[in-house]
C-alpha cells in the first residue's frame, strides 16, 4: 500500500508531455541541491566548530545555536540528497520512489521541526535574557536549556513519524495549526523584546551611576536578540515561497508551471540551512572571530 503523503508529492513528478518540457527546469533544480547541500554542510560544520570554541558566549545561547545549526547541517548531509535523488528518479521516469520520497519527507519532517522549534526556543531564550535581565542567568541554566533541546528533537523526532500514523487531512490540519502559533507567539515575543529594549534603553540614559556598563550590557542583549531576529526572519521568507505554490495550487491544479514553482520553491526552503551561518558570523561577533580563526588554521597564509 502506498503511502498517501508520497502519493500526494509524486503528482509533481513530470507526466509523459510534460517531459521535454520540465526535463531542463529540474535538471537546473538538481544541481541547484547539489551546491546547496554541499556548501550547507561546509557552511554548518564550521559553525559547530566555532560555536565550541567559543567560550565567550553565553552556555545556553551556544546550546540553543549548536542545537539549530545541527539541523541545518542535518538538511544538508540529508534532506537535500534525498530531494536530489527524487528529481533524478522523476527525470528519469522512474516510478519507483516510494522509499526515497518516505526518506525524504522524514528526514525533512525531523530537521525542519527542529528549525522552526529551534528558532522559536532562541526568541525564548532572547526574550528572557532581556526581559529578566539580572535573573536570567538564575532561572535559565544550562541543565534547562540541554532538557529544553532534548524535547525539541524527541518532538521532531516523533513529527516525522506521525504522518505515517494518520490520514494526510489530519496531518496537514496539524501543521496548519503549528504554523500559526508559531508565527502568533513569535510575532508576541519580538513585539515585547522591542519594547521591553527600547524602555531599558531610556531607563539607562536617565541613570547617572554605573551608566557605561549597563549600556554595554543593554547593547550586548539588543545586539544578540537582533542577530536572532535575522534568523527568525530569513526562515519566514525561506517558507515563504513553499506557502505560495500551496495556494496557486489551489487556484491554478497541477500545470507544468505550477510543478517547477513547488520543485523549487522546496529547493529556497532549503536556501535557510544555508543563510544560518552566514548570519550567526555576521551579527555575532564571537563567532565570526573563532570561524575566521578555523579558515586560517585550515589555509594559513604564505608570507
Amino acid at each position: 500500500m502506498k503511502n498517501p503523503t508520497c502519493e500526494k508529492l509524486v503528482i509533481f513528478q513530470p507526466a509523459r508531455r510534460e517531459h521535454e518540457y520540465l526535463r531542463s527546469w529540474y535538471t537546473v533544480n538538481c544541481v541547484l541541491n547539489a551546491l546547496l547541500a554541499i556548501t550547507a554542510i561546509i557552511f554548518n560544520s564550521v559553525t559547530i566548530q566555532a560555536l565550541r570554541k567559543t567560550s565567550s558566549l553565553p552556555q545556553p545561547l551556544k546550546t540553543l545555536l549548536l542545537s539549530l545549526a545541527v539541523s541545518d547541517l542535518g538538511v544538508g548531509l540529508l534532506v537535500e540528497p534525498f530531494y536530489f535523488g527524487l528529481l533524478v528518479k522523476w527525470l528519469q521516469q522512474d516510478n519507483s520512489t516510494d522509499t526515497t520520497c518516505s526518506l525524504f519527507l522524514s528526514a525533512s519532517y525531523l530537521f525542519s521541526a527542529a528549525s522552526f522549534l529551534g528558532v522559536m526556543a532562541l526568541s525564548v531564550d532572547r526574550f528572557l535574557a532581556v526581559h529578566l535581565h539580572l535573573r536570567y542567568q538564575e532561572l535559565v541554566t544550562h541543565q534547562r536549556v540541554v532538557v529544553g533541546v532534548i524535547s525539541i528533537w524527541m518532538f521532531s523526532a516523533f513529527l516525522s513519524l506521525f504522518y505515517l500514523w494518520v490520514s494526510r487531512n489530519i496531518f496537514y490540519l496539524f501543521i496548519a495549526i503549528f504554523g500559526v502559533v508559531y508565527l502568533v507567539v513569535s510575532a508576541i515575543l519580538y513585539s515585547k523584546i522591542y519594547f521591553t529594549v527600547r524602555r531599558h534603553r531610556i531607563q539607562v540614559h536617565a541613570l547617572q551611576v554605573a551608566q557605561d556598563d549597563q549600556l554595554a550590557n543593554a547593547a550586548r542583549l539588543r545586539k544578540s536578540a537582533v542577530g536572532v531576529f535575522y534568523v527568525y526572519l530569513v526562515l519566514l521568507l525561506c517558507y515563504l515561497p513553499k506557502v505560495c505554490s500551496f495556494v496557486v495550487i489551489l487556484n491554478s491544479g497541477f500545470s507544468p508551471g505550477v510543478k517547477v514553482f513547488f520543485s523549487y520553491s522546496m529547493t529556497f526552503l532549503f536556501l535557510n540551512s544555508l543563510l544560518n551561518p552566514v548570519i550567526y558570523c555576521w551579527k555575532m561577533r564571537h563567532i565570526r572571530s573563532a570561524v575566521l580563526n578555523i579558515m586560517r588554521n585550515i589555509f594559513p597564509s604564505h608570507n
